[in-house]
C-alpha cells in the first residue's frame, strides 16, 4: 500500500501544472460550475483496499461511465440478443454524432456512444416494466455493486440535462423511426439523463468496477456478478470504444480497458489487480479528462499495468 500511495504522489506530481486545463462541459449548464481545478485519483484492489488522494471522495457526475453498468444489466436480460440492437465496433466518430447513425440505419455502432446507450437504456427500461422502475434498478446496481446505499442521481445535473438534451433526443427520436426503441422517446431520455446524473467519488467508482478486475466476481462480497466471459467481452468494448473517438489512443497510451464521461470522470480497470478511477473535469477535444488521461498513462506506466505487457 504504501507504495502504490508513493505512486499515486508521483503520478500527481506528474500532471500538477496540467490540473486546471481542458474545458469543463459548459453545454451542460449544470457541469460548467464545477471547478476545472479539481483532482482525485483511487485504486481499489482484490481485497477491496482503497488507496487514494486529492478530490478521490468528492462526488462528481459519472455522466458516460454509467454505461457500463447499464450494458451489464442490458446483457444480463439479453444476453447475445442485445447485438441485434447496437453493434461492437469503434465509432470514429464523436459521441453524439447522427451521421453514422443514419448510414447504418438506426443501429448504433456499440454501446458507449450516446445513441448506443439509448437504446441500452432501453432494453433496460422494458425489462424493469418502466422508466423509473429502470433508474431504480440502475441506481441499485450500482450501490450493491459500490457497496454504498448513499449514491444517488444529482437532480440537478438530471434537469440540466433535460433542458439541454436537444441531440440526444434526436438520436433517440431517429431510431425509433427505425423501430429500434421499443419504449416512447420520453421514457429512453429520461432514464438515460438520470444514469448520467448520478454521482459518485474516484473511491466509489472502482469499487464498484472491482468485478471487472476479478473476471466477473465481487472478490470481496464473494458473488458472481456476470460470467467471465461476459466481464471480458465488456473489457473490450471499454478498451476498443471506452473514449469514443480517442480510443484508439488511450488504448495506445495507457494500454487498458476504461470508460470516460463528460464530467472529468475515467474509469480503468487492471485485470486480476484492481480498479482506477480518476477525476479531472477540463476535458479535451474528443470529450475526455485531459489530465485524468495524461494521470493513468502516468500511472499504468509506472505501475507497470497493461493488458499489451508480458
Amino acid at each position: 500500500m504504501a507504495a502504490l500511495e508513493a505512486l499515486l504522489e508521483e503520478t500527481r506530481e506528474a500532471v500538477a501544472q496540467r490540473i486546471g486545463t481542458g474545458r469543463v462541459a459548459d453545454y451542460i449548464p449544470a457541469l460548467a460550475r464545477i471547478d476545472p481545478h479539481k483532482f482525485g485519483i483511487a485504486v481499489v484492489d482484490l481485497e477491496g483496499r482503497v488507496t487514494a488522494l486529492g478530490d478521490a471522495h468528492e462526488p462528481f457526475s459519472i455522466q458516460s461511465i454509467s454505461k457500463v453498468f447499464t450494458l451489464t444489466l442490458a446483457l444480463g436480460r439479453l444476453g447475445q440478443g442485445i447485438w441485434k440492437r447496437v453493434g461492437r465496433e469503434p465509432s470514429g466518430s464523436p459521441f453524439n454524432s447522427i451521421v453514422q447513425l443514419e448510414r447504418e440505419r438506426g443501429i448504433p455502432r456499440n454501446p458507449f456512444i450516446n445513441a448506443g446507450a439509448l437504446a441500452v437504456s432501453d432494453v433496460v427500461i422494458s425489462g424493469a416494466g418502466g422508466a423509473a422502475a429502470a433508474v431504480e434498478e440502475i441506481t441499485g446496481f450500482i450501490r450493491r455493486l459500490a457497496q454504498d446505499p448513499a449514491i444517488a442521481v444529482d437532480p440537478e445535473v438530471a434537469a440540466s440535462e433535460k433542458a439541454t438534451g436537444y441531440r440526444n433526443a434526436a438520436l433517440a427520436n431517429f431510431m425509433k423511426g427505425f423501430g429500434n426503441l421499443e419504449n416512447p422517446v420520453e421514457a429512453v431520455l429520461e432514464v438515460y439523463f438520470k444514469q448520467c446524473a448520478i454521482a459518485m467519488s474516484c473511491a466509489q467508482l472502482a469499487r464498484a468496477a472491482l468485478f471487472l478486475a476479478a473476471g466477473g466476481r465481487d472478490p470481496v462480497a464473494g458473488l458472481e456478478i456476470v460470467t467471465r466471459q461476459r466481464a471480458r467481452r465488456i473489457k473490450a468494448l471499454m478498451l476498443t470504444c471506452g473514449h469514443y473517438d480517442a480510443s484508439g489512443d488511450f488504448a495506445f497510451r495507457v494500454g487498458l480497458p476504461g470508460k470516460s464521461g463528460v464530467g472529468g470522470g475515467i474509469l480503468a480497470v487492471v485485470p486480476s489487480r484492481c480498479a482506477v478511477a480518476v477525476w479531472s473535469p477540463g476535458l479535451n477535444a474528443n470529450g475526455n479528462s485531459l489530465v485524468g488521461t495524461l494521470a493513468l498513462e502516468q500511472l499504468a506506466a509506472k505501475a507497470g499495468w497493461s493488458v499489451f505487457l508480458g
